[in-house]
């Protein structure tokens, strides 16, 4: 990678000719870098940084920074996420953890009361579901081993926006206005996200001062800016004292100023498997969906989906995601906590074992995990964890990819968790603080109950496909447990269907998560595709709603690369590259 920039006047020429928003395009195809996100001002972003001769991880937390003020109920700096990084040069894939930690004061009690598991919502909006936020050291990380830019330069973009402002869309109010209650709570959230208690209207210009102040402070001290000092103790102060509203009381939290400072980001190993000719890279643990996808496209290459009629070979796709999914919730935890059969359950064998349980004729219906430990060079005797029942999960993440003209990629995942994560805004700093430690099991014995330090299961999914050893494509998606799903379904329809990626992506999608039924989206229900799945046993949610909101880039052999976004879902988002096509 080329050498770090320095120059001052870099980060001012981009705080000063970062472009607003345009009307967004989900699908461009040229040369040069690339860049897909749901927010145009974060694309453009992205392309600001590609534009000055930054790289892909550059102008990946360029974007990452801007969709913080433009989708701060998604993602921020008070949250946490994986980057899968992609190395040109040296022909690699690694990943950066900057998932939220578990304080120290955390037990497997978290959650209890009497020894009960208290509500979900309630757990939600508290103090007690903030997990120690990694997005800001995840950054830091990722420039200072694989950018050539400061905190400085990429966080210029940012801090324009939240100074000028942006228009709120309809998605953003609307999905306001169903969080209301949550936000009504906290009186720092509902003085910037609420007018007279209600959900900004679409066209307001929302503006975020204290969060241009937070990125400011960043830019200007680094990464410590935000894990000591003034903005670390505001963190601690709104976790354990929540700013709340008059007359309401939640629970407070226990994060100290002591668990901010000895916070760590990972580098880890990417988990592979082979699909069709096709090299597989996912996240790995804490992740847990680099390994259930694997584990699934394993199963299904068993199978001749081509040659089979569509409902047969989405029939197979479901029940792929039900046998994997039983695996991920029994096994998967923190690899630094428990023992996970990771080989095993990447293993071509065990998914041989799994495909049997197969029927063309019947959907398995529910199902429990398999036994993946004989299939891993593993001579211990292994706890073998019980199916535990799936845990509400949020929807609403974000993911974004970037590649540049030398040909690096960045798929990146993060996250606060729920929508407006915690419902608390850090006062003086405008950004919303997770809540992710909800992810965790409530009750145990289970792999992911909350320990001290521990990082809680996830789904996030960002992929990088290789073929022959050159990049094939990136996708990622947000949608909590959805997102393993979404990616599989993407991939199943660009590599066993042939659909071009923005077909594959915008395509209708079904989620089936080990349950009694699938979620699909609106306009399946009733159709004969639908008849015909519930005629061997599978039955759809009678409430369909939106499923995911992908981002990905395909890399094609004349050079070129087409970077799509969603068409439809989530208000339409916004894709680039540096040279378009003629």
């Amino acid at each position: 990678m080329t050498s770090r920039l320095l120059a001052t006047a870099l980060s001012l020429s981009l705080l000063a000719a970062y472009p607003t928003a345009t009307a967004k395009t989900p699908v461009a195809t040229g040369t040069g870098g690339a860049v897909a996100t749901i927010s145009d001002q974060a694309s453009q972003a992205a392309m600001a940084i590609l534009n000055k001769g930054g790289n892909a991880v550059d102008a990946a937390v360029a974007a990452a920074a801007t969709l913080g003020v433009t989708d701060p109920f998604s993602c921020g700096i008070g949250g946490g996420g994986f980057m899968m990084v992609y190395l040109a040069r040296d022909k690699r894939v690694i990943t950066i953890d900057h998932r939220e930690t578990a304080p120290a004061a955390a037990t497997p009690s978290l959650f209890l009361s009497n020894g009960r598991e208290i509500d979900f919502e309630t757990a939600v909006a508290s103090g007690a579901s903030v997990g120690v936020p990694g997005t800001v050291r995840g950054w830091h990380e990722a420039l200072a081993r694989y950018g050539t830019m400061s905190f400085k330069d990429v966080l210029a973009p940012a801090i324009g926006v939240a100074t000028r402002g942006f228009p709120v869309s309809e998605t953003f109010s609307h999905l306001t206005a169903q969080n209301e209650t949550k936000f009504r709570r906290f009186a720092s959230t509902s003085a910037l996200y609420l007018k007279g208690g209600k959900a900004l209207p679409p066209g307001h210009v929302l503006k975020n001062p204290g969060m241009a102040k937070a990125y400011r402070e960043i830019a200007a001290k680094g990464y410590r800016a935000f894990y000591s000092g003034p903005m670390a103790r505001a963190i601690v102060g709104a976790v354990n004292t929540p700013p709340v509203a008059s007359g309401v009381k939640v629970r407070g939290g226990a994060i100290t100023m002591a668990d901010l400072a000895n916070y760590e980001s990972r580098i880890r190993l990417p988990v592979r498997t082979t699909y069709r000719g096709y090299e597989i890279y996912g996240m790995g643990l804490p992740g847990s969906g680099g390994i259930a996808i694997g584990e699934a496209l394993n199963i299904l290459e068993g199978f001749n989906l081509k040659a089979l009629p569509r409902a047969s070979a989405e029939h197979l796709y479901l029940e792929a995601s039900r046998l994997s999914f039983a695996d991920r919730n029994a096994y998967a935890g923190d690899p630094e906590y428990v023992d996970v059969p990771v080989a095993g359950l990447l293993s071509k064998d065990y998914a041989a074992r799994r495909r049997a349980q197969v029927s063309m004729e019947r959907a398995l219906g529910k199902t429990g995990p398999g036994d993946p430990y004989p299939f891993q060079d593993d001579a211990s005797v292994p706890l073998r964890p019980q199916a535990a029942r799936l845990l509400a999960e949020s929807a609403h993440t974000t993911h974004l990819t970037v590649s540049d003209k030398q040909g690096n990629i960045v798929a990146y995942t993060f996250t606060i968790e729920s929508w407006g994560g915690s419902g608390i805004t850090v006062p003086g700093y405008g950004f919303i603080l997770n809540n992710q430690l909800t992810d965790f099991d409530f009750s145990g014995p289970h792999p992911n109950v909350p320990e001290a330090g521990k990082r809680p299961r996830s789904s996030m999914a960002p992929t990088i496909a290789l073929r022959d050893g050159k990049p094939a494509f990136t996708l990622g998606s947000p949608g909590g447990s959805t997102i393993i799903t979404t990616v599989l379904q993407t991939i199943v329809n660009h590599v066993d269907f042939g659909m071009p990626m923005d077909r594959a992506l915008n395509a209708p999608r079904m989620s089936q998560r080990n349950d009694t039924i699938t979620d699909i989206e609106p306009g399946f229900a009733g159709t004969l595709q639908a008849k015909g799945l519930e005629r061997i046993g599978h039955k759809f949610n009678p409430v369909p709603e939106e499923i995911g909101a992908a981002n990905a880039i395909a890399f094609h052999a004349d050079g070129t690369v087409t970077a799509v976004s969603e068409a439809r879902r989530h208000g339409v988002g916004s894709a680039l590259v540096q040279k378009p096509a003629r």
